[in-house]
């Protein structure tokens, strides 16, 4: 029979999504048939599945963890925010609405049935389901009709462990302070507690620990040590997104206000030659960058008028001037281009809008979105790259027919006449360690040898037996049920 688990979080970004990640790893090195799940996730960071549909790029990793494909009843809910009062709501991987957040709270209750059936649907056939939730369950005033902490652990009847984060300090508090909040009946889903990112010597938080386990009554599952190599995983959260330092090849990546499906930098950051360097509103585009790149956007006219806000327009040009390198990714392509044309009022007013102009194309928003895995090659190399599709809209100009990859047949993305500036729908190319070497060698860059699949495996082996050792994780599996 299959037994489940949730994990919470005493408050946003304390590790859930990793820890999910580890347990499940170690989970399967014990023999055991391990999935996740994620009853409502926020993200713009999302994740092509299998079943062709789309779910956050956390429960993709998770589903890596467990030996498994991602399929869209690992996050039957997905809200992908595009304004900051709205959001795109995924359900069971397809787009369901665009909502404000207040009508979203009402449409949750009928959301929650399709929730239920994704989570009884996935543990078919299951030893152990891995929940994680979303926040916290200390936000009390979203109690009613909550589908993402414990309104999800009330329906699904399921225990609950919660981890607290000590590395923004105050995890006493945290911890003592959800239980003294909580309505009696989700406090006594709460079976044990963890705390996560300890930095040094973690026995010198017992005290603390047992402070929190006679204030609480809850079960103390260990205190973890800061995971080293966490940045080495690919991150879901914007707050992650992080300047990684390596050697002279500089690659420049604004950080645009609705950045999406960023797991394009992951490889990038693990080359330990190259600098990724994040640029925040308020900075310039540095001048020594070799190449910038602009990744995906969620909103992609919005993002664009933000990016000429920074300054960032007359940088790009300066760059392009001296010489440097550009590519753009999806929403960073489309910028690229002469127009883009919303005639639907896909994205605000129905209208044109003028394009960067550094590529010769227009593009035509349009509302039926593509979303596909797919298999791609590089036409100046041969490498094979697999990566997906997740965009609205369709490109095209006369600098498409100087396209630079082949997907299935067909010619994708677009190049300047010298080749210096590129643009393409395709994420995940870095992933290929084959183009990515031969991409990065053409510009000047050092690569390394390492293949970036074995490093996530190596990652995750790690974090499992980094959890094995700090945590009492035989506990923590009893309590499922």
């Amino acid at each position: 029979m299959t037994k489940a688990i949730m994990i919470q979080g005493a408050g946003s970004n304390v590790g859930k999504s990793l820890l999910v990640a580890g347990i499940a790893r170690a989970a399967v090195k014990r023999g055991l048939n391990v999935a996740p799940f994620k009853p409502q996730n926020m993200s713009n960071n999302a994740a092509v599945t299998v079943d062709g549909g789309e779910i956050g790029r956390a429960q993709a990793l998770q589903a890596r963890a467990c030996g498994l494909d991602p399929i869209v009843d690992m996050n039957p809910v997905l809200l992908k925010p595009e304004t900051d009062t709205g959001a795109q709501v995924i359900v069971q991987g397809k787009r369901f609405a665009t909502m404000k957040a207040r009508d979203y709270g009402k449409a949750k209750a009928e959301l929650m049935p399709r929730v239920l059936e994704s989570f009884h649907r996935l543990g078919e056939g299951r030893d152990l389901v891995l929940v994680e939730g979303a926040g916290s369950p200390a936000e009390v005033n979203l109690r009613k009709g909550d589908i993402a902490n414990m309104g999800f652990a009330e329906a699904a009847d399921l225990p609950v462990v919660l981890a607290g984060d000590i590395d923004r300090g105050g995890v006493i508090a945290q911890l003592v302070g959800t239980h003294a909040v909580l309505p009696d009946d989700d406090r006594a889903r709460i079976k044990a507690f963890l705390v996560n990112k300890f930095r040094g010597d973690p026995t010198l938080f017992a005290d603390g620990a047992a402070e929190i386990a006679r204030l609480t009554g809850w079960r103390d599952l260990g205190t973890l040590p800061w995971f080293a190599d966490a940045w080495r995983l690919p991150a879901e959260d914007v707050m992650d997104i992080a300047t990684r330092k390596g050697g002279a090849f500089k690659i420049a990546v604004p950080r645009l206000n609705r950045i999406a499906n960023f797991d394009d930098l992951d490889p990038l950051v693990n080359e330990p030659d190259i600098t990724v360097e994040i640029i925040e509103p308020g900075r310039p585009l540095p001048g020594d960058a070799d190449l910038v790149l602009i990744p995906g956007s969620k909103s992609t006219i919005a993002d664009l008028a933000d990016f000429r806000a920074q300054g960032w327009d007359i940088d790009l040009t300066a760059h392009i001037r001296r010489g440097g390198h550009v590519l753009g990714i999806c929403g960073g392509y489309q910028m690229l281009g002469a127009e883009i044309i919303d005639a639907d009022g896909i994205e605000g007013p129905a209208g044109r809008v003028a394009g960067l102009g550094h590529l010769d194309v227009v593009t035509h928003l349009e509302p039926r979105k593509t979303l596909a895995l797919t298999q791609a090659t590089h036409l100046p190399s041969g490498q094979s790259v697999e990566g997906y599709e997740i965009h609205l809209g369709r490109s095209e100009g006369p600098d498409c027919d100087k396209a630079w990859l082949s997907v299935q047949g067909r010619p994708e993305g677009a190049s300047s006449v010298d080749g210096r500036i590129l643009g393409c729908y395709l994420h995940g190319l870095f992933a290929a360690d084959g183009f990515r070497r031969h991409f990065l060698n053409g510009l000047g860059a050092k690569t390394s040898e390492v293949s970036f699949d074995v490093q996530i495996e190596t990652s995750l082996d790690a974090l499992a037996d980094h959890l094995e050792t700090h945590l009492d994780l035989d506990a923590l599996l009893a309590l499922a049920r």
